[in-house]
């Protein structure tokens, strides 16, 4: 809209500060000008409603041991360590770390044909939100952590993308303990 009425728009975030007050200030004809002020009124409407939902997951999470220990894990923010709390819930119900991988999905199908094992892709089933999560602080994870460096190991070997799932894999599996016991042992010996 602003384009068709010749407005430039000269930041990249048009609903941030700068951006708002140019939607506020920009002459615009009727129609798009009531369209605009429509969209603004839905973004903030929407804004509103993510920061009442954040504040009540924050106020639930706050004593959440699992919570605080999973946050720990390189790659892993306020989202990505909600998401697996939810999803998850109590990590005793799956018995080993091997075993919550496979239920996320993040682990390589197995096909024995004969005499031959071969291993497939992901199987991607089970929780998708866990292995979103997983990916995203897989790649998140930045140049000097842990995770990080599993990843460019495997990468040499494997390929980029096989290597991301592999360090997924070990992020569920520091989820598993973290879920588990309240906090990540192999974490604070680190640091």
């Amino acid at each position: 809209m602003l384009a068709k009425e010749g407005v430039a728009v000269p930041m990249s975030d048009l609903f941030g500060v700068a951006g708002k007050e140019l939607l506020g200030t920009c002459p615009l004809g009727e129609a798009y000008g009531t369209r605009v002020e429509s969209t603004r009124y839905l973004v903030d409407a929407v804004d509103a409603e993510v920061g009442q939902l954040d504040r009540e997951i924050a106020g639930r999470l706050k004593d959440d041991q699992g919570y605080w220990a999973v946050r720990a894990i390189p790659g892993v923010g306020a989202v990505l360590g909600a998401v697996s709390v939810a999803e998850v819930g109590d990590a005793k119900r799956s018995s080993t770390p091997a075993q919550l991988c496979s239920w996320a999905g993040l682990t390589p199908r197995h096909h024995e044909p004969g005499t031959t094992v071969r291993r497939g892709r992901t199987t991607k089933q089970g929780s998708r939100l866990v292995r979103w999560a997983a990916v995203e602080a897989a790649q998140r994870a930045k140049g000097s952590s842990f995770v990080q460096a599993h990843r460019q190991r495997v990468s040499g070997r494997r390929g980029k993308g096989v290597a991301t799932v592999a360090a997924a894999r070990k992020i569920v599996t520091l989820v598993y303990y973290g879920l588990r016991d309240g906090d990540i042992r192999c974490l604070a010996e680190a640091g």
